[in-house]
């Protein structure tokens, strides 16, 4: 199966247009040649017009073309025709999307007033009870007319009302149903929105996306992958446009660079159409992130020097690290079944290593100019005599004028070729003399570069060159195996952004958790405003902080509610004991534990 037109060389993946309200009165197309459209969601409760109509006013300002609202309810659904009437009162065209979870009358209430609704086909008339059964054929396919019958009549409304539909899957809510058959995977997941599909085609409707989230950005991108491939599959007229994101993203530099990673590595190889970066922030700051995101893909995507097409040596769809020799790095070894490690260039090194405490575990695991490493140019054919021994690190040379994740892709490639091992070490950037960019912009590059590599399972060394502050380098090649699930040296946190279902105030929750449990090495804590996706994509965390109703939290173990209706004030203590309990805790070291500014 092919999942783009081709990993090397950069083409856009062709799709049908999708229309989001009329475009000659402030509509927006998905697809096509049209530029890849950004969205974000409102964090307001949806019964508070006035709130509704600022926020989305906010986000227009800065450029968002598709505005979400969450709609759980009939009322909520009913009032979405108040701030829609508002807001084209005050001359606002911005198409409007309702967020549909678990009724289907609510989103039968909902397309009538917005240009669009997302349902998601694990709540939407199936069932999460993470309830074990087996399904016989029979059983299966009574349940999915069941889903049918109550599908349809959305489909055939939307149809006749001109709307669109986002099929939105997500990893933190399959229904039992799939789970059963499929388990908590990407062709779960992707079986899971094909099913809808199938129902939307069946009605003679074709103007819907698809879109398969997660937290992880390694499993968000095999998801994708899969998706296309199989629509690829379908026939040419399944050639439905893609809205991607990292769900759950959570904020600042982490929370950057699981979007960058997953989102950006897509974009590269010409797959997808609309985009959301999901940020535990106020929702304009998503924005800023996806013009960033957007200006920098031609740049890290091949489209100037063309690549002979030749098959991927590893599976796209299934993770697997590539197979390397282990070798000294002086004080660490790399390869092997070794952790991802770190290199700095001379520079950085002698600016950090005074400031950095003798416990720490952020620090440079090898220095770049010290290190025998390999350069080659991997757009001619390598030869034995090249790569003489494989129990060397090898990198692409700088100057050659490829993207690095092509030039890291080819040189992967022709090891494998030559039969031989070597442990490769990734740069971030191959350009030694460009001028310096804005921090955001040396994150989200290094992110995406970095992070689409070790996604494909390739890469044993990281070097970051692209930020020019040494601690701030340092912190990053960490945070992007971190965010990539290389390697663990900090707290890992799923945070969703917020929207009119959440049960608190994430910013400040994430903030007070985050500052009790931040040293907790290797532990993965999930903060989740609604019960929606909360115990799905807790499903790999450690712990789960979860709204479950107003001012009251439920916490859990993995996917497994512990603790019920603590009050808010009470939560956060309550959790630092839940992990106590389960032998998880450490006390903080504050000098150990430091991190380079």
């Amino acid at each position: 199966m092919k999942y783009c037109l081709s990993p090397w060389n950069f083409s856009r993946r062709p799709t049908r247009e999708v229309r989001v309200g009329d475009p000659a009165a402030g509509g927006v197309i998905i697809g096509g040649t049209h530029p890849v459209v950004r969205q974000s969601m409102l964090t307001c409760d949806t019964m508070d017009t006035a709130a509704c109509v600022q926020q989305t006013l906010d986000l227009v300002a800065v450029g968002c073309q598709i505005v979400r609202i969450t709609a759980p309810t009939v009322k909520d659904a009913a009032n979405l025709e108040n701030v829609v009437r508002e807001l084209r009162a005050r001359g606002c065209l911005v198409p409007i999307v309702a967020d549909i979870h678990f009724k289907p009358e609510a989103a039968m209430e909902a397309v009538k007033w917005v240009e669009k609704v997302r349902v998601n086909p694990g709540n939407y008339a199936d069932k999460k009870k993470f309830a074990v059964k087996e399904y016989d054929d029979a059983g299966y396919a009574a349940e999915l007319a069941r889903v049918e019958e109550a599908f349809t009549p959305l489909v055939i409304e939307a149809r006749r009302l001109g709307r669109a539909l986002r099929i939105g899957t997500n990893h933190g809510s399959l229904s039992d149903r799939i789970m059963n058959r499929y388990g908590d995977s990407p062709l779960g997941m992707v079986e899971s929105a094909l099913e809808f599909a199938r129902i939307c085609r069946k009605n003679d409707f074709h103007n819907f996306v698809f879109s398969m989230k997660s937290s992880n950005p390694k499993v968000m991108i095999e998801c994708y992958r899969l998706l296309a491939a199989r629509l690829e599959q379908e026939g040419a007229d399944w050639n439905y446009p893609l809205h991607l994101g990292v769900t759950e993203a959570g904020e600042g530099e982490d929370g950057r660079i699981k979007s960058a990673i997953g989102i950006g590595s897509l974009l590269a190889d010409g797959i997808g159409d609309t985009i959301r970066v999901s940020l535990t922030e106020d929702s304009p700051r998503e924005i800023a992130v996806c013009n960033d995101l957007l200006a920098e893909i031609p740049k890290l995507s091949n489209s100037g020097t063309a690549i002979t097409d030749r098959p991927l040596p590893w599976d796209p769809f299934n993770y697997k690290r590539r197979e390397s020799a282990e070798i000294d790095l002086g004080a660490v070894r790399v390869g092997g079944e070794q952790t991802v490690r770190v290199v700095v260039p001379r520079a950085v090194y002698d600016s950090v290593a005074p400031r950095i405490p003798a416990k720490a575990d952020v620090r440079p695991e090898g220095i770049y100019e010290d290190l025998t490493v390999l350069e080659l140019d991997p757009r001619e054919p390598l030869t034995i005599e090249q790569v003489n021994c494989e129990l060397q690190l090898v990198t692409v040379r700088d100057g050659v004028p490829l993207p690095p994740i092509t030039a890291f892709r080819l040189l992967a490639t022709e090891l494998q070729r030559l039969g031989r091992r070597n442990p490769i070490l990734l740069k971030d950037t191959l350009e030694t003399s460009t001028a310096p960019v804005r921090p955001e912009v040396a994150l989200l590059r290094a992110a995406v570069n970095l992070g689409a590599l070790l996604a494909d399972g390739v890469g044993d060394a990281i070097l970051v060159r692209g930020e020019p502050g040494a601690g701030a380098s340092l912190r990053l090649a960490f945070n992007v195996l971190q965010a990539a699930g290389c390697r663990s040296f900090k707290t890992d946190y799923v945070a969703c952004p917020s929207c009119g279902r959440t049960l608190f105030n994430l910013q400040t929750v994430t903030a007070r958790i985050k500052a009790r449990t931040d040293h907790l090495k290797g532990v993965k804590i999930a903060i989740m405003g609604c019960i929606v996706n909360g115990p799905g994509e807790m499903a790999d965390a450690d712990f789960g902080y979860v709204g479950g109703a107003p001012n009251k939290i439920n916490l859990y173990v993995g996917k497994k509610p512990v603790k019920f209706n603590i009050p808010e004030d009470e939560a956060v203590d309550r959790l630092v004991d839940l992990i106590r309990e389960h032998g998880k805790w450490v006390d903080a070291d504050p000098v150990g534990s430091a991190v380079v500014a």
